[in-house]
Order: structure tokens, then sequence, then C-alpha cells
């Protein structure tokens, strides 16, 4: 309940785009592999800066 109006951090943020992303490629490898692979491309940068903030 005290977390209720907490700010993400942009730590918090980037972890949940690269989820929404890696979500999104793997629903689209179903059916269109190349949009999957864009996709995946696009989490692949979000890790990146993920790994260069915990650094």
């Amino acid at each position: 309940m005290f977390g209720l109006f907490k700010k993400k951090t942009e730590k918090e943020k980037l972890q949940e785009q690269y989820k929404k992303l890696m979500e999104e490629s793997y629903k689209l490898s179903h059916s269109d592999r190349k949009a999957s692979d864009l996709k995946r491309a696009e989490a692949d940068e979000i890790l990146k800066k993920i790994e260069a903030i915990a650094d």
C-alpha cells in the first residue's frame, strides 16, 4: 500500500518494455517470422540498455 504511488525507475520501465517486446515477438513467430525477428532485435537493444544501467 505504501508503494502505491512509487514511481518506476528507468530500469523497471525498460524491463517492462523488454518483456512486452518479447511477448509480441513470440506471438508473431507463429505467423510472421520477419516481424518476429524485428521485435526480437528491438528487445535486444532494450536488454543492452538494461545491462548498461546495471553496471
